[in-house]
């Protein structure tokens, strides 16, 4: 069994997703990480330009809304992603599609429990949903509304307790109908680029692909941007069973090497080692890169991470040196970029990480980000 060490990890990491070697364009800025994180909006962004050699906002839109060639959708783990068009299928079949079946069961228990709304309305809300966006083309969720009355329905969440709440409909049977590969968040949203109020769209015919080849797909993307990674790494990243898992991992032939976390895995003829140039980047929260392993020892000291995730295992943004984290940054009210080491890399590392952070400060103009889910050393960052 081959042994790949940390620091072969670390060197392979920085050349695969991007970050020693900047991507020529969006789309393979996207495919080097797989999928980017998608449920908070400035994250795609973010993520992107920090693998693009010459990153606009402009260029991610084009590529969101114009052509295209990106695609929003839930994936692994019930999580938003954005993915390039040709990974929707395997994403939908290896994943989605299971989470979608699990989701109707729960939607159609809370509607009947919460008011008059069985299995035959939800289906008579959906194809009028359908019908509407044929006629529109796009629709904002509230244009949906208007369109559609049963979206204004409410829903009575714990009816008769202290936790009792009112909830309208279209928020739950749009993502579901997403889920089920019906509609796609694929219009610009209302405001700005970090806006999260997406117009929907019909999704168009899904090809059809049988479940264990999907996830094998997957499985072999995952490997050629991520290995090695152990069986836990992948079975965390995906949200499958162990079982699904190890014969995803057989079906794609995976090697097995040897790691510090113990058995990882690699794709046939995976072995050659990295050697890039010395690399800086600051990663935003939910950044691909930081989030695509279970065990995180070997690109993550243990002592940092109180500091730059939050209580639900959301990593905040990060700054990285040569393969591993070594501090975290933020967007002041003001737009200024500001950052903090938590452990000292030489003076070689603090003179890159300006560079890069004068780069993202260029090409944000000002803009404020504050990440969804917020995280101690963000929020010391901006106080």
């Amino acid at each position: 069994m081959e042994r790949i060490t940390a620091e072969q990890r670390r060197a392979r990491l920085g050349v695969r997703h991007a970050l020693a070697g900047k991507a020529p364009d969006v789309e393979r800025a996207v495919e080097a990480v797989v999928a980017l994180h998608a449920t908070d909006p400035a994250t795609v962004f973010l993520s992107a330009g920090a693998r693009l050699g010459l990153p606009t906002v402009a260029a991610v839109e084009k590529a969101l809304y114009a052509d295209r060639t990106l695609v929003r959708m839930t994936g692994m783990r019930r999580t938003v992603f954005v993915v390039p068009e040709a990974l929707v299928p395997v994403v939908h079949h290896s994943s989605t599609a299971a989470i979608a079946a699990r989701e109707r069961k729960v939607l159609v228990r809370h509607f009947a429990e919460g008011g008059p709304y069985d299995e035959e309305w939800i289906a008579a809300a959906e194809a009028a949903v359908v019908t509407a966006l044929g006629e529109l083309g796009e629709a904002a969720a509230t244009e949906l509304g208007a369109a559609v009355p049963a979206l204004r329905s409410q829903i009575v969440y714990a009816p008769g307790t202290p936790n009792e709440t009112r909830q309208g409909v279209a928020t739950r049977l749009l993502a579901l109908m997403a889920m089920d590969g019906t509609v796609v968040r694929r219009g610009r949203p209302a405001g700005s680029w970090i806006s999260g109020q997406h117009r929907w769209a019909l999704a168009g015919p899904m090809p059809d692909m049988p479940v264990a080849e999907a996830q094998a797909a997957l499985v072999e993307r995952w490997l050629r941007s991520f290995g090695p990674g152990t069986e836990a790494d992948l079975k965390w990243w995906t949200g499958w069973t162990l079982g699904d898992t190890r014969r995803a991992l057989k079906a794609v032939h995976a090697v097995p090497v040897s790691l510090d976390e113990g058995t990882g895995y690699v794709l046939p003829g995976d072995l050659a080692p990295a050697a890039p140039d010395p690399w800086a980047a600051l990663l935003p929260a939910l950044d691909p890169t930081p989030m695509g392993w279970q065990a995180r020892d070997w690109y993550l000291p243990a002592e940092h991470r109180a500091a730059l995730f939050d209580r639900s295992g959301n990593v905040g943004p990060t700054v990285w040196w040569n393969g591993q984290v070594v501090g975290g940054w933020a967007t002041r009210a003001d737009g200024e970029i500001v950052w903090k080491l938590l452990s000292d890399p030489g003076s070689e590392a603090r003179q890159a990480i300006e560079s890069e952070a004068a780069g993202l400060a260029t090409w944000l103009c000002g803009a404020k980000v504050t990440p969804r889910f917020r995280t101690p050393l963000e929020r010391t960052l901006t106080a």
